[in-house]
């Protein structure tokens, strides 16, 4: 029989909420040995699904059936809350018994319990003593005989009565007494259950629970009254088949969302660029067209106007900088601080200048020293910086609008609600939408990666881009659905189309809800395979966000959001304030560190980095942070100090060769060295084609792998992913890059490491499924998607994921991909 000992009882404990109070009795069970970590995850879980406290004071806190491979060994753990904490409104507990049951050694432990709950006086005292063996005693001490026994079936002469075997795997516990009562109730009749020599009310929970009744034996059943045949046979039979199983059969969440028309009505596509559907009239928008003449006046005049212009322009840049990082971050927000730097660009300026002395006008001349540069850099064989010039030409139109007049008013957008149309929208105007009054919008141009489409995901405005020419042929005022997940704009869609459209929409608004209220749920499927969803982070204040969100951890921090936005790298001890904050809000969950990843489509302004034909196959990731020990070494030991406050893996980024992966330890294990300080675990991610062909042997010196399915692809596909015209064919779903990933799974699992996902098609409900599929056990994505994600993978089997998998892997294209049957 299980013992409960001293190691088991935490007494005088304090907690802020409930959350707290069961990861504390949790943190008992796991120092006992008892559960893994993940499991106390799994208790904040059941109490989404079920209220675990029992009545005075006191809760069993307790995890879903589904995930008892999470425990090790049967066991409980017993913590005492002196002041209380509150369970649910008006319930206060005292006494937490947290269980972890594997087997039913702990059932008389329990029965022991339901003696407490009968005797206020008793359970008073148990929540204030300072003497752990007075609990020992209580809980732990056999059953004794002294408690009068309910009268005997014997003495009921008009009963009928029938054995049955009980088949729940934990036995008579909480749940399946509660699903026996409860058809108990049903009927007149009264109810007996006689197990060995102790018998029960079957209309009572606590009498039942104090029966012990485990998993395999076999009780009688006594039923006396009116109905007393039919209830009898609706127990009998109600045990036979199972009694609910706790969490065995979750509720699933709604069908995965899908919008079809009804009628094959006039459709313009283009790229998906932020999901969402959108009914309403478009509206198209245009720029104003300035005046611009060059008509000067004295240089000083000249001069000072410029002089101001710019200072305004940097005060407006600022305001559009602080609002988009309050609404959406400061990763989002990051463009308009580089829309500042051009204003500060010394080369541009005296340019200006110099034109002006010229016998020029301050706006004309603006106007030439930025023009020409958006000309050059359009010409930059670097598609990615070429696509950059609408950054160029965006800072300009702004200086210029403070200098000059217009020959139309800036458009304002109508009262009602529209869609937006437009050539393309700058970064300044995405910024500036109303999403009160922009249902959505379609370019014509840009890419899904761009920062018009990034601020769009994260104010939520379904959004096109990429639609061609035809799309601006559409008249202002014709009503279409736009379905920015699919990336199509649907023109004048039927009434039919509009009813369904509409429908949609309210079954869209119904899963996000539903997906929302079960957030805490681990993504188990049906068949118990767990898959941990964790976060995608670039801030300290996002750690709180995510678990809020339902992360189970985070799966990548980007360092590089703390080394951006400031004209000197962040010390050491900033770094380590940084990361203990994040531990603190995880309160246990992993935090998987990113080491610094700069270079490519990210460059700091303090790092006098040379000009690279192809930055993207240059100096990037770990390669930079080897040149750079000034930056690498103080991350590093900030990352290790931290690592002793909450569970730390260190994740080195762009590997391309054994050669940097064993470099990057070496330093590592040097500044662990001499901090003294205990190992952590260290992964890389996998981004280029050579490290899955070498998978095998870099699996033999890493704990883990981690996908960046963004770069793995650009670069298996040999396109650029900011590319303007190429970008909609970067799509992390294509096969080749799914081939290379089952190549990493096949490599990890034959040197039993384990391999997670950080790039965008883990935040996918199909390509969580097809990730499932081929094995990755860990998927890491933005905040948003956490909820979506966990939902759809509880709806399949590990069977199907793995079905679907091996269907994806047989296609050519991401499109066959794309449209395989996932339900």
């Amino acid at each position: 029989m299980m013992q409960l000992t001293s190691a088991n009882v935490q007494l005088n404990a304090r907690a802020a909420n409930k959350a707290e109070a069961i990861r504390q009795v949790g943190n008992v069970l796991v120092a006992g040995g008892y559960i893994a970590p993940d499991y106390i995850e799994s208790m904040l879980g059941r109490e989404q699904q079920a209220n675990t406290y029992l009545g005075n004071g006191i809760a069993i806190p307790h995890g879903m059936g589904k995930d008892r491979h999470l425990i090790h060994k049967t066991g409980i753990a017993v913590l005492q809350v002196p002041d209380g904490v509150e369970w649910n409104p008006g319930e206060t507990v005292n006494i937490l018994v947290g269980i972890a049951a594997k087997s039913d050694e702990h059932l008389s432990i329990l029965a022991n319990l339901m003696e407490v709950l009968e005797d206020p006086a008793i359970a008073q005292h148990l929540a204030r003593t300072n003497n752990p063996n007075e609990i020992l005693t209580r809980l732990g001490r056999l059953r004794s005989d002294d408690s009068a026994p309910a009268p005997p079936v014997a003495a009921w002469t008009d009963a009928l009565s029938g054995e049955v075997r009980v088949l729940n795997s934990a036995g008579l516990h909480a749940r399946p007494a509660t699903a026996f009562i409860e058809i108990a109730n049903q009927f007149a009749a009264e109810i007996r259950v006689t197990y060995g020599d102790k018998v029960a009310d079957g209309k009572a929970l606590v009498s039942l629970l104090k029966l012990g009744v485990e998993h395999g034996v076999t009780i009688s059943i006594a039923a006396r009254g009116p109905d007393a045949d039919a209830a009898l046979n609706a127990l009998i039979t109600t045990v036979e088949v199972g009694l609910e199983e706790e969490a065995e059969e979750e509720k699933q969440s709604a069908e995965t969302f899908v919008w079809t028309p009804v009628s094959s009505g006039r459709s313009i596509a283009g790229v998906a660029a932020s999901p969402g559907l959108a009914i309403g009239p478009l509206y198209q928008f245009k720029h104003s067209q300035l005046l611009i003449k060059d008509n000067p006046q004295d240089q000083d005049t000249e001069k000072r106007q410029m002089h101001e212009a710019l200072e305004i322009a940097r005060e407006q840049l600022n305001d559009v900088y602080e609002s988009v990082k309050a609404r959406s971050g400061r990763s989002e927000a990051a463009i308009f601080r580089a829309h500042q730097a051009l204003l500060d660009d010394p080369d541009l300026v005296a340019e200006v200048y110099t034109l002006i002395e010229n016998g020029h006008s301050a706006a004309w001349s603006w106007r030439r020293a930025i023009t020409d540069r958006v000309v050059e850099v359009q010409k930059v064989q670097d598609e990615r910086l070429a696509g950059r010039a609408v950054d160029l030409h965006d800072v300009g139109q702004r200086v210029l609008r403070l200098m000059v007049a217009v020959d139309e008013e800036e458009q304002a957008l109508p009262e009602e609600p529209v869609i937006l149309i437009a050539e393309d929208l700058t970064p300044s105007d995405t910024a500036r939408l109303d999403p009160k009054r922009t249902l959505g919008f379609c370019t014509a141009a840009g890419g899904p990666t761009s920062h018009t489409a990034i601020i769009a995901r994260s104010l939520d405005i379904p959004a096109i881009v990429g639609a061609g020419a035809a799309l601006l042929e559409q008249a202002s005022g014709t009503v279409c659905v736009l379905d920015g997940g699919a990336g199509k704009l649907y023109v004048e869609p039927s009434s039919a189309d509009l009813e369904s459209a509409r429908q949609s929409q309210g079954e869209l608004q119904r899963l996000r809800d539903a997906e929302y209220q079960t957030r805490y749920q681990p993504a188990l499927t049906t068949d118990g395979h767990r898959v941990e969803v964790v976060a995608n982070i670039g801030r300290a204040s996002e750690a709180e966000q995510a678990v809020n969100a339902g992360a189970e951890g985070v799966g990548l921090m980007r360092t590089e959001f703390l080394f951006l936005d400031r004209a000197t790298p962040p010390t050491e001890e900033e770094q380590f304030e940084a990361y203990t904050t994040m531990t603190r809000a995880l309160n246990g969950l992993p935090l998987i560190i990113r080491t610094l990843d700069i270079g490519g489509d990210k460059a700091l302004p303090y790092l006098a980095l040379p000009a690279e034909d192809n930055p993207f196959l240059g100096v990037r990731g770990i390669r930079l942070c080897l040149r750079r020990p000034e930056l690498f070494i103080p991350q590093l030991r900030a990352i290790y100090r931290a690592s002793m406050t909450g569970p730390i893996k260190i994740m080195f980024p762009m590997i391309a060769t054994l050669e940097e992966l064993r470099a990057a330890k070496e330093v590592a294990e040097q500044v662990r060295h001499e901090l003294g300080v205990p190992p952590v675990e260290i992964g890389i991610m996998v981004e280029a084609p050579s490290t899955v062909m070498m998978a095998k042997e870099f699996a033999q010196e890493v704990d883990f792998f981690s996908v960046g399915t963004n770069d793995l692809t650009q670069y298996a596909l040999a396109i650029d992913r900011l590319h303007p015209v190429l970008a909609k064919h970067v799509d992390g779903l294509h096969p080749a890059v799914l081939r290379l990933i089952d190549l990493t799974v096949r490599a990890a699992d034959s040197a039993g490491k384990w391999v997670g996902v950080c790039g965008g098609i883990a935040g996918d409900p199909r390509g969580a499924m097809i990730l499932t599929g081929l094995g990755v056990t860990e998927l890491s994505m933005s905040i948003p998607s956490v909820a979506a994600v966990k939902a759809r993978l509880r709806q399949v089997s590990l069977l199907q994921a793995k079905r679907l998998a091996e269907h994806a892997l047989a296609c050519v294209t991401a499109t066959e991909v794309r449209e395989l049957p996932i339900g």
